[in-house]
């Protein structure tokens, strides 16, 4: 990554630390699953769309906090 990029990124990060986050509580984690839903939404299922990326991301920081923090239903 070229310093240009970084700078890119750094000034364009703020922003994106709105929709764009690790959740550490209950409210971030239903704020992110909110976002994500929205996503759906818009992307749906094309993998080409330009923000299904952003919405794969999601998912899997979405995945991580339910794995560390929801537990799982037993079958019984």
């Amino acid at each position: 990554m070229t310093t240009h990029e970084m700078e890119t990124i750094r000034s364009v990060w703020p922003s994106l630390t709105k929709v764009l986050f690790v959740p550490r509580t209950e409210q971030d984690y239903e704020r992110l699953v909110a976002i994500l839903d929205t996503l759906i939404d818009v992307v749906g299922e094309n993998e080409a769309h330009p923000l299904a990326s952003l919405m794969d991301i999601m998912g899997v920081l979405i995945e991580k906090y339910e794995d560390e923090h929801i537990p799982e239903i037993s079958d019984r």
